[in-house]
């Protein structure tokens, strides 16, 4: 009897822990505030906490830790098989990997059974961006703006806007004379509203410095402007390889060479994958070079 109410009982744990449902919203707002040390802290108050082990995971992330917040993903799902965030969680460290078939087929599942958890729509509007599927960008992300910020975490919206006004550039970039006009305009005030909204986020100066650099001359191209958003970015967060590579162009443009290799190094020596840094240094220019980058 004794061992039939001992089996019953981690029966019912391991159904909790699946089950339970987390906040993911408030998870996501109280990790944006931590380093991995304090959440670490947190984490070793009880290690079987699908919450504390999320927290964790999320701030590894923030810190570029992907192996770490990999182990992480892996033991909420050992602890809960059927947790959106630890599956989640393992999209988005196969796609830092490039590994995006994998990665999209998990997020696609995670779509169509949970339409509300954002940060799905978020990771797979990244893949969309770099597999150069402008359109999906777009409306992945553009989904997640008209939730509505009481519906979504804060540097998720922000990535949101972000992610149209990058896609929309792209779009505008490849379009004709009629998408150039109605894309283009409406880059700079997502930006802008991103950045009332988070004004030190790292995606949101990127993206303004990317504005100010990438725009065509004629529509306000302002290279020392770009050049000031992408250095506060690199203040704020040294580990972001995408701003070294548009410091390298910066720096290209200028003809100053020297400066030009060492960012772009220091792009790769992050991260060895970088699309961005790849797509310049083989002189492929499918995500937008300067006049002197060709």
């Amino acid at each position: 009897m004794l061992k039939k109410l001992i089996i019953m009982a981690a029966l019912l744990f391991c159904f909790s822990l699946s089950s339970y449902a987390l906040d993911w919203k408030a998870i996501h707002e109280k990790s944006d505030s931590l380093n991995s040390s304090q959440a670490q802290k947190i984490y070793e108050k009880n290690q079987n906490s699908l919450e504390n082990l999320y927290i964790l995971g999320l701030v590894y992330l923030n810190e570029y830790k992907n192996k770490e917040a990999e182990d992480i993903f892996y033991k909420m799902l050992k602890l809960g098989p059927n947790s959106k965030e630890a599956q989640w969680g393992r999209a988005e460290v196969l796609r830092r990997k490039r590994e995006y078939k994998p990665s999209k087929e998990i997020l696609d599942r995670l779509l169509e059974k949970y339409p509300e958890y954002v940060p799905t729509y978020i990771t797979l509007a990244y893949i969309k961006y770099m597999e150069k599927n402008f359109d999906a960008t777009v409306d992945l992300a553009y989904k997640v703006v008209k939730m509505g910020q009481d519906k979504v975490d804060l540097n998720n919206f922000v990535r949101a806007h972000c992610l149209v006004a990058g896609a929309k550039g792209m779009i505008a970039h490849y379009g004709g004379p009629l998408s150039k006009v109605v894309n283009g305009r409406s880059v700079l005030p997502y930006l802008k509203k991103a950045e009332r909204l988070r004004p030190d986020s790292p995606a949101v100066l990127f993206g303004l410095g990317s504005y100010y650099l990438l725009i065509p001359a004629v529509f306000g191209r302002d290279i020392d402007k770009a050049e000031q958003y992408l250095l506060k970015a690199i203040k704020i967060d040294p580990n972001f390889a995408d701003i070294y590579v548009r410091l390298a162009q910066v720096e290209k443009f200028r003809k100053n060479y020297d400066k030009y290799n060492e960012y772009l190094s220091k792009a790769l020596s992050l991260d060895p994958l970088n699309e961005l840094a790849r797509d310049i240094s083989q002189g492929k220019c499918e995500f937008v070079c300067l006049a002197h980058d060709k």
